[in-house]
């Protein structure tokens, strides 16, 4: 028992020694609590939604007023056609469409079903499904409360019922694996090319070839390349390896192109190399660097990134930090190009801020990674 407490109590100046250890141990666990406290919030409220109102009635006003008032949708545009919900849809405008065709306040001043269409994004299965129940709930109430104000004797005439009749665009059968499991190789692609690039430099410092390395005749940027292009090779071979299983393994259809996504991949993974290498200056051995990555980078692009929770839903000043977040212009990538089929004319936006970030981090940790050589 004297052996155990003298090594417990080792343990406990070993870290107080380790300055950097301290902010990472006790700071940062709270800083993440209070963060994704807010950050995490699967309600879905304030759907973008886009109206195409083909009967222009008094009806057809009411009901549309009454799905922005739900506090459930959000109109953000109106089209005068149905097929036009696509182009906001595949560009992430909208997230829903809601399609009220003509001759609906007549089906229902006649007693006769009137059809109402939803037009719902499959690509977030949870939120496509949720949004969908509200919807159908306001529709099924909006059909009840004409019902009530006619047997109340009011001189309204008698009113039909509403037939809601959705269409789910990219997941038809909402299936939740296909929202997931693209999440999942989103994270194991981040995850090993962070901790690949951080551990491998710490692991030269901590066993000691780091000085017999800055002794040989090599200059800084061919010791940097060198170590970072076999872990980009590595985070390509997974990302190809992933998305086999991917498809064939769970059936996610992979609808846009695979050469698409192996290079908007390399985009991403430049910027996860540039963290690894960031967080190599920092800390002095491997435990450290794990340490730093995991609660420092992974932790919160997971939760920051609208990979498992809509951005949406949280605080704006949490959704201004979400887009300094690699990983959230990746999520829409990886998802556009399995589910949506979308190309490089719609995912430039994404394609363009994934460069910039990579090259501007890289360039921070290579400058840092010098000074330290030097």
């Amino acid at each position: 028992m004297h052996v155990l407490w003298r090594v417990i109590v080792k343990e406990f100046l070993q870290i107080r020694r380790d300055r950097r250890m301290i902010p990472v141990i006790f700071v940062a666990p709270i800083v993440q609590v209070v963060v994704f406290g807010f950050a995490v919030n699967t309600d879905v409220t304030d759907v973008p939604t886009v109206l195409v109102d083909q009967d222009r009635s008094a009806a057809s006003r009411d009901l549309a007023r009454r799905f922005v008032e739900s506090g459930y949708f959000e109109i953000v545009g109106s089209e005068e056609r149905a097929d036009a919900v696509d182009r906001w849809l595949v560009t992430s405008r909208a997230q829903m469409g809601l399609v009220i065709p003509s001759g609906f306040g007549a089906a229902l001043a006649a007693g006769r079903a009137a059809a109402l269409q939803i037009v719902a994004d499959g690509s977030d299965a949870a939120s496509a499904n949720v949004a969908l129940g509200y919807a159908g709930a306001l529709a099924s109430g909006y059909g009840a409360e004409l019902a009530q104000r006619r047997l109340a004797g009011t001189s309204l005439p008698a009113a039909g019922r509403i037939e809601l009749v959705p269409r789910v665009f990219y997941n038809p059968d909402l299936k939740s694996r296909w929202f997931y499991v693209p999440a999942v190789l989103a994270m194991i692609l981040m995850v090993m090319t962070l901790l690949l690039s951080a551990m491998g430099v710490v692991r030269e410092k901590e066993i000691g070839t780091m000085e017999q390395i800055m002794v040989t005749p090599i200059r800084p940027w061919q010791l940097l390349v060198g170590k970072l292009a076999p872990f980009a090779v590595i985070g390509l071979v997974q990302t190809v390896l992933a998305t086999a299983v991917t498809v064939f393994g769970f059936g996610v259809p992979l609808r846009g192109s695979f050469a698409l996504l192996l290079a908007l991949s390399l985009l991403f993974i430049l910027s996860t190399l540039g963290l690894g290498l960031l967080v190599s200056t920092v800390v002095q051995n491997q435990q450290q660097a794990m340490m730093a990555a995991a609660f420092g980078a992974m932790i919160p692009m997971v939760y920051l990134s609208g990979l498992i929770f809509p951005i949406e839903n949280m605080p704006p000043a949490i959704q201004a930090v979400t887009y300094v977040i690699p990983l959230r212009y990746y999520a829409e990538i990886i998802r556009g190009v399995f589910l949506r089929g979308s190309g490089l004319g719609v995912l430039w936006p994404e394609a363009t801020v994934l460069l910039g970030m990579g090259v501007a981090i890289l360039t921070v940790a290579s400058l840092r990674f010098r000074k330290r050589l030097d």
